[in-house]
């Protein structure tokens, strides 16, 4: 074990004012600076944008200073913005991203009752996607 080691939410203070991406357990994504942590890992970010991917396009909705409970964080991460990971998504208007992602949604909810009619009529049950708040 290296004598910089910080145990528990302690090692976030390595990452105080580096550019983060943030998953969260309803599958929202932020992007944004981490500027303060507390012992619970609740989290400040500035600059904050909300990213929403659909297929190869993306749109960001910027949400300026963001506070985020830390039982609320899936998955944490310092990012850098390459060229090369730009070049395979393609950024779309905010308007766009959202028409993609309702319409993606509901393809998702026609997938999903269909395949519970065809368990029911086999006389099994069929659960869709469990609620975001039990995803994690």
């Amino acid at each position: 074990m290296s004598l910089s080691y910080l145990p528990g939410t302690a090692s976030l203070l390595e990452e105080l004012d580096k550019k983060l991406m943030v998953l969260l357990r309803d599958g929202r994504t932020l992007i944004g600076y981490l500027r303060s942590v507390d012992q619970f890992a609740n989290l400040v970010l500035h600059h904050c944008i909300e990213r929403i991917h659909v297929g190869d396009a993306y749109g960001d909705i910027p949400r300026g200073v963001f506070v985020v409970r830390g039982e609320n964080v899936v998955l944490l991460g310092e990012i850098e913005e390459r060229e090369e990971v730009k070049q395979k998504l393609r950024e779309v208007s905010l308007e766009e991203i959202l028409e993609k992602q309702a319409a993606h949604q509901a393809e998702k909810e026609e997938t999903d009752r269909l395949r519970a009619k065809a368990f029911k009529e086999r006389g099994l049950t069929y659960i869709a996607e469990a609620a975001y708040e039990d995803m994690y």
